[in-house]
């Protein structure tokens, strides 16, 4: 059985790797088990306790935005792979709007347009907030 492509583990990973790291130096430098750590980011593993994902978050030098997105994606794991590589991708994408794209809704079989929908969160956040 082949597993979806975890969100956490995806933004862990490229994390650990932005960083250089191996996965027995991040399990070193956080005092997680390396084999852990590779369980959540292949996905056979989800949602860490808040005290191994903060001393993730630490071994990694995480910031902010960073740490509020694995911490979400930790509570949501059903969250798209996809959302996660446009954030990555896209450092503009605030974890205001990662997780307001997160959490919509969507019906249909068809795959969702991440980008599309960041921009009408961005503008919708915009006019909440009276800079449009």
């Amino acid at each position: 059985m082949e597993l979806d492509e975890s969100a956490l583990g995806l933004l862990l990973g490229f994390l650990r790797e932005e960083r250089g790291l191996g996965l027995r130096e991040l399990g070193q430098l956080a005092v997680v088990d390396h084999a852990y750590i590779y369980r959540l980011e292949t996905g056979a593993k989800e949602s860490p306790s808040e005290e191994v994902l903060s001393k993730l978050i630490r071994a990694l030098k995480a910031d902010k935005r960073e740490a509020l997105m694995l911490r979400f994606l930790a509570e949501h794991p059903a969250t798209d792979a996809a959302l996660v590589k446009l954030a990555i991708a896209d450092k503009t994408v605030t974890y205001d709007v990662f997780a307001a794209a997160a959490g919509t809704a969507f019906r249909g079989a068809a795959r969702p347009d991440y980008a599309r929908i960041i921009e009408l969160v961005r503008r919708i956040m915009d006019e909440e907030n009276g800079t449009r």
